[in-house]
C-alpha cells in the first residue's frame, strides 16, 4: 500500500456544546479523488477547514504526506499545506480586480512571477478551462455565473497544486453547466496529477468527480466506498440521503 497523501485520524471538533467532528478517519490515496456528502451542519466544512488550518481540532491527526501537520512546525506546516489549490463555493472573485489578476493572484502574491508575465500567464490558464483571451480583461461582474466558476477553478490550478479542494463546486449552476464543470475538474485534476477532496449535496456531481466517497453523519464516517456506489449501497443512513427519504435513520429536528 502506498501511503495516503492525506491521512486523517481520531479528528474530533466541537463548538462549545455541539460536537462536530467526533473521531473522523479517512484517507485520500496519491492522484485519487475523493468526495465527501452528508447534511448540512455534519462537519464537512470543519473536516475541510481543519486540513487547511483555517480551524484547530481539538483532537486526532492529519497527515499530508506522511507527516502530522498539527505537530509540525508552523513553517513546516504551511509548506506541507501550500500545495492545496482551493476552488470555494461561490468562486470567492475579488470584484476589485480583473479576471487576470484573480487568476494569477496566489503567483503574484508568491513572487513566484512578475507581474508583466502575469497577463499572458493568466491567459494560458483560462484556456484550460475553456475560457477564451478576451475574458482576461473583465471584471468578474461581466461574468455568468458559469464563466466565475470556470474563472474560480482557473485560480485553483494556477499553481500546479499537488492538492485540489472543491467546496460544492456546482452550487448555483444548471445542470448542464454543472455537468462541465465537473468535467473540467476532473480533467484539470488528472492532468495536475492532484489528490483531491470535494464536499457536495450534488450526488450527480459527486458519482462524476469522485473516485472515492465518504459520509459523514453524526460527527463520524458512517460510510466508505467508491463513488459509483453512493445510490446502490444498502447502507440505511446513505441510502436516505442520497434518495431524499423523509423517512429512515437520520433524524432531523423541525421547527413546528
Amino acid at each position: 500500500m502506498s501511503q495516503p497523501k492525506i491521512r486523517v485520524r481520531a479528528l474530533k471538533k466541537a463548538f462549545g456544546s455541539k460536537v462536530v467532528l467526533d473521531g473522523v478517519d479517512l484517507d485520500v490515496e496519491q492522484g485519487t479523488a475523493l468526495v465527501v456528502v452528508g447534511g448540512s451542519g455534519t462537519g464537512k466544512s470543519v473536516l475541510i477547514k481543519s486540513i487547511l488550518g483555517l480551524v484547530t481540532p481539538d483532537a486526532g491527526m492529519i497527515e499530508i504526506d506522511g507527516e502530522d501537520v498539527l505537530k509540525a512546525s508552523p513553517a513546516r506546516a504551511r509548506e506541507l499545506r501550500g500545495q492545496i489549490g482551493m476552488l470555494f463555493q461561490n468562486g470567492a472573485l475579488f470584484d476589485s480586480l480583473p479576471v487576470w489578476e484573480n487568476v494569477t493572484f496566489g503567483l503574484l502574491a508568491q513572487k513566484r512571477i512578475r507581474r508583466r508575465e502575469a497577463r499572458d500567464k493568466a491567459v494560458e490558464i483560462l484556456a484550460q478551462v475553456g475560457l477564451g483571451a478576451d475574458v482576461a480583461k473583465l471584471s468578474p461582474s461581466e461574468l455568468s455565473g458559469g464563466m466565475q466558476k470556470r474563472v474560480a477553478l482557473a485560480r485553483a490550478i494556477a499553481a500546479e497544486p499537488a492538492i485540489m479542494f472543491f467546496d460544492e463546486p456546482t452550487t448555483g449552476l444548471d445542470p448542464i453547466m454543472g455537468a462541465v464543470i465537473d468535467e473540467l475538474i476532473v480533467h484539470c485534476v488528472k492532468k495536475l496529477g492532484s489528490s483531491s477532496i470535494a464536499i457536495t449535496h450534488d450526488m450527480a456531481s459527486a458519482q462524476r468527480i469522485g473516485d472515492n466517497a465518504a459520509m459523514l453523519y453524526q460527527g463520524k464516517v458512517t460510510w466508505a466506498g467508491p463513488a459509483r456506489e453512493l445510490l446502490t449501497t444498502t447502507n440505511p443512513v446513505v441510502e436516505q440521503f442520497t434518495h431524499g427519504r423523509a423517512e429512515g435513520p437520520i433524524q432531523m429536528a423541525l421547527r413546528r
